[in-house]
């Protein structure tokens, strides 16, 4: 079976599965984050090695302040957590946070350091949590960090330009999954997706399966890529 070395996850639906269930949209939330731990196993299980997940957008912090405050402390509460939990350090899980930290709280910050030396040696799964991140943020950023380093242009290539985005040594995308029933890259991962599969659920990801990851597996597996040839 051909198994992506990348997928990029799109958890969406978390605040509609909590009104279809009589819930606050933060218990959604709650929701989405323990489906991505099990994402987690699924993709270590299957080969996969790396496993990008939006975890908040740059437009994201147009939601109400009680949202992005509950949002801010699930995400530092839940690196905190896989800090301390020896069945996460069995997996050798190294996590990394990609985005625009500048703007996190600094308690929030801090998790984002502390997890990232804490797995830095670990080599099973690679997972990229994006907070705060936005594709067009992402290449707009790079674009600055050439111009601030005066990179001639005759130097510059696709190559070196994938060196200087929030990605920059991994591999590139093969499955992007999107739960949720929507159908758009909505401001993700621009650049990388260029020639990456794209797979969509109707699942709000709360509902989203171990055998519905598995579909998508297969479905990757008999499609055929070409890369433009």
């Amino acid at each position: 079976m051909n198994i992506p070395r990348h997928i990029v996850l799109f958890p969406d639906g978390n605040r509609r599965w909590a009104k279809a269930n009589g819930l606050a949209s933060l218990e959604g939330h709650k929701m989405g984050y323990e489906k991505l731990k099990a994402l987690c196993y699924w993709c270590e299980k299957s080969g996969v090695k790396t496993l990008t997940a939006f975890g908040f957008s740059t437009e994201n912090w147009n939601r109400s302040p009680e949202e992005v405050a509950y949002l801010m402390r699930l995400l530092e509460d839940a690196l905190i957590e896989f800090r301390n939990d020896k069945e996460w350090a069995e997996k050798e899980v190294r996590v990394r946070v990609i985005g625009q930290r500048e703007r996190l709280p600094k308690s929030l910050q801090k998790a984002v350091e502390d997890i990232e030396s804490f797995t830095k040696n670990n080599d099973k799964l690679f997972l990229n949590l994006a907070i705060s991140y936005g594709g067009k943020w992402d290449i707009l950023q790079a674009v600055k960090k050439m111009i601030e380093e005066k990179v001639p242009v005759e130097n510059i290539d696709e190559d070196m330009f994938a060196g200087y985005l929030s990605t920059a040594g991994l591999d590139m995308p093969d499955l992007i999954i999107r739960a949720g029933g929507e159908m758009r890259l909505s401001n993700f991962v621009l650049w990388q997706a260029a020639y990456a599969e794209l797979y969509f659920s109707p699942k709000l990801w709360p509902d989203f399966s171990e055998e519905d990851f598995n579909v998508a597996m297969a479905e990757f597996d008999r499609r055929q890529r070409r890369f433009g040839s």
